[in-house]
Formats: structure tokens, sequence, C-alpha cells
């Protein structure tokens, strides 16, 4: 893996590698197992010693709009924080249930839904609102909106 993605960053991004060799912390591939049909794994993660390195091949890539490896397209993506992942992980039901309806839904980065309405595209950062009830009869009422994650309503009875 380590293999591949230096050729790719000495076909593709040569001048990155003149200035400064990349250097790779970690290589792992997703499937652990290779498929003999497939040349290439599906999914390479490299996690590189140095985040600006990440920075340059990254903005490289946006640059170039087109990263092929041996014929093949090739996307090059930023890494997913767990937050960001378990926060898209609360938009999959919604998603499942905007898909079965027809609506085409999409989830951007971080975390938000999007869907075309009338040709209009809306986005949704609040995934739903959450009652909870304490024992005092005081309502909290709680969203998912990290805009908003700086204090929750409190309503008393």
């Amino acid at each position: 893996m380590e293999k591949v993605f230096q050729e790719i960053m000495t076909e593709k991004f040569p001048e990155i590698e003149k200035k400064k060799p990349t250097q790779i912390q970690d290589a792992c591939s997703v499937p652990s197992k290779m498929n003999p049909r497939r040349p290439m794994p599906s999914h390479i993660i490299i996690k590189l010693a140095n985040t600006n390195d990440k920075v340059r091949i990254l903005k490289a890539a946006r640059e170039r709009e087109k990263v092929t490896y041996k014929g093949t397209p090739i996307r090059l993506a930023t890494d997913f924080s767990t937050e960001t992942h378990h926060a898209r992980r609360e938009c999959d039901e919604i998603y499942k249930v905007m898909q079965r309806k027809g609506l085409n839904p999409r989830i951007l980065y971080p975390a938000r839904l999007s869907i075309k309405i009338e040709g209009v595209i809306r986005s949704f950062t609040e995934k739903k609102k959450k009652k909870k009830k304490n024992t005092k009869g005081i309502y909290l009422h709680q969203t998912s909106n990290a805009r908003n994650a700086k204090g929750s309503t409190v309503k008393m009875k």
C-alpha cells in the first residue's frame, strides 16, 4: 500500500515530492483481505507523519480535479473523526426514509442532510429533538445541532 501511494505521488504530484518527500506513518487497506480479481483494494487509509503534507496533497488533488492510477479514477479525501462518523450514523434512519419516498437525500460534510425540493436545495443540521423529563418536572429540550450546543432550553412546569 505504501508503494501504491508513493507511485501515485511521484506520477501525479511530482512538484510536492520534489520539494519534500512525504513520510507515511501508517497505511492499511479496507477490506483487509484482497480480492484476487481486483488489482487494488477499494479503500487505502494512509496516515501521514506531517499534517501539512496532507493539506498540500489534498489542495493539489482539488486543483487537478481528476486523479487516476493505472487508468482508474481515484478520489483523495480527508479523514473523519469519530464524532463525525457518529453524527453521520444518526442520519441513517432519516436518510433511508427519505430515500424510500424518492427525495434523493445526500449527506454533506460533516453531518448535514440535504434534499432537493421543487428545485431548491435545503440542508438540515438538526436531526431530532429529544425531550427528557427529570423528577422535578423540568423539561429539557436538547438539539443535536452543533451551533446551538452552548446551552439547552429549560421549561418549568
